[in-house]
């Protein structure tokens, strides 16, 4: 996997993870904690970049993932108009 793609797929899966976490929170009255990976990497993810990223302002956060090569720098190409129906 090129690094630029595990990137995003952890920041995704990471980033996804602590979205749910914050809901559960926030509306159930017993949140469950989900077990997810452990180590080294699982633990820089959940407490160095998740909370860094947030931060960021969404202007930096943008140019950061445009400098990054990945299908999301693809431009959506231009069609034609539907034809009439007469």
């Amino acid at each position: 996997m090129p690094f630029f793609e595990w990137v995003r797929w952890n920041s995704e899966q990471y980033l996804l993870e602590a979205a749910q976490r914050d809901m559960a929170r926030k509306y159930l009255e017993r949140p469950a904690v989900a077990a997810g990976p452990r180590g080294v990497m699982a633990f820089l993810w959940r407490r160095v970049f998740t909370p860094l990223y947030r931060l960021i302002p969404w202007g930096i956060r943008r140019a950061i993932i445009q400098a990054m090569p990945g299908s999301h720098r693809r431009t959506w190409e231009g069609r034609a108009p539907p034809g009439r129906s007469a």
